[in-house]
């Protein structure tokens, strides 16, 4: 009776353990998806491709753009600091850190024309296709 006793609680123990795994994991993932800053990608006609990051309180100096391997790689880092004094609390929030997001460039994008413009919290990036891969109009005599 007492070896039914044990493998039930070792049961139970390894069910709570599972969950507990679970929890922990889900945690670790909304941590990681609250650090990608949302971005907005769309087709620029036949010639390339814009892309919109929202990057609120980032200064544009703590931003860096590379591509390597036709991966484009945005980082930057968050140092907000907001802070409230009054005649009777203080409060200081601080919000530091880095944040990332990398990209998968499309074949025949020209890496040496990518163009980056940050304004009011957001960076647009801009891809351009490389010259021989651009559409181009036949006109028909």
């Amino acid at each position: 009776m007492e070896l039914v006793n044990t493998a039930k609680e070792l049961g139970k123990n390894l069910e709570e353990s599972v969950e507990h795994g679970i929890e922990v994991a889900k945690d670790a993932f909304a941590n990681v998806a609250s650090h990608l800053p949302f971005a907005n990608l769309a087709k620029k006609g036949n010639d390339g491709f814009n892309i919109e990051i929202d990057l609120p309180g980032v200064k544009k100096e703590d931003i860096e753009l590379q591509v390597e391997d036709n991966i484009l790689t945005i980082k930057a880092v968050r140092k907000m600091k907001n802070e409230v004094k009054k005649e009777d609390y203080y409060l200081c929030e601080s919000n530091f850190g880095m944040i990332s997001r990398s990209f998968v460039l499309p074949e025949g994008i020209d890496t040496s024309k990518v163009d980056a413009k940050y304004e009011d919290g957001r960076l647009y990036v801009t891809l351009e296709k490389e010259e021989s891969r651009k559409a181009k109009s036949i006109s028909v005599k």
